[in-house]
Formats: C-alpha cells, sequence, structure tokens
C-alpha cells in the first residue's frame, strides 16, 4: 500500500493518513476499536464475524456531535470483501496489525512505528551515498 502525505498538512489522526477515503477511515477505526475493546487480540473466527456484521449493516455507531439532532444512532454498512482487500489487508501489510499463523488471532501491533524508523533510516543512508 502507498501512503501519500503532505508533510505541511499532516493530520493528527494516523486513520486520515493510511485511508484515502473517509468510509475507509471511519471501518479501520471501527476494527480497531473492535480489536483494542477485546484485549488487543481477536481471532480468525471474531475477525470473520465483525466483517459479516459490517456487510449486513449490523455495526451501529452514535456519532459524537452537539447537536441533539445529529446526534442519534447510524448503521453502518461495508462490503465484506472491500474490508478484507482495503482495510485488513493493508492494515496488516503496514504492520498495524499482525496476524499469527499459529494460534489465528490477529494482534493490534506497534511494527508500524518500527518499519517507518527504518524507512527513515534508509533515507539517511540515501542521503549519505555520493
Amino acid at each position: 500500500m502507498v501512503i501519500l502525505f503532505d508533510q505541511q498538512n499532516l493530520p493528527e489522526d494516523i486513520f486520515k493518513i493510511v485511508f484515502a477515503t473517509e468510509q475507509q477511515e471511519l471501518v479501520g477505526r471501527l476494527l480497531f476499536s473492535h480489536i483494542k475493546g477485546n484485549g488487543g487480540e481477536i481471532g480468525k473466527t471474531e475477525m470473520g464475524i465483525f466483517a459479516q456484521k459490517l456487510h449486513d449493516g449490523e455495526i451501529i455507531i452514535k456519532p459524537e456531535g452537539k447537536s441533539p439532532i445529529l446526534n442519534r444512532e447510524v448503521k453502518i454498512s461495508y462490503n465484506k470483501r472491500q474490508f478484507y482487500d482495503r482495510i485488513l489487508t493493508p492494515m496488516r501489510g503496514m504492520g498495524l496489525i499482525d496476524y499469527d499463523l499459529y494460534k489465528k488471532t490477529y494482534k493490534l501491533s506497534d511494527r508500524f512505528n518500527k518499519l517507518m524508523i527504518k524507512v527513515g533510516l534508509i533515507w539517511l543512508k540515501e542521503l549519505e551515498r555520493k
């Protein structure tokens, strides 16, 4: 996955940097919250159930707003295949989420930070090269 960002207008929210659309940001944030709410780790079956609930539009959120009119519950729907292709797979590829093949669990990870440091070091090495 390619991350494009403007250093002058870098958002404070990691999901705005990583994902291209607002809907992807929202679903990425929902997945993050779901995993974090389950101790930072969920099983393969639980991930499938989460994806199916998204697909069926069974996930309900309450947007944070100051207006009582806008403060109603909203059903979120997202295609299951697109969830795996555009949300979960890129998050795994970037190191935001790890998958343990033996335990068959998805877990939040700090590898993304380590990889960004490594990219910076590669850039510094390129600058020093003659």
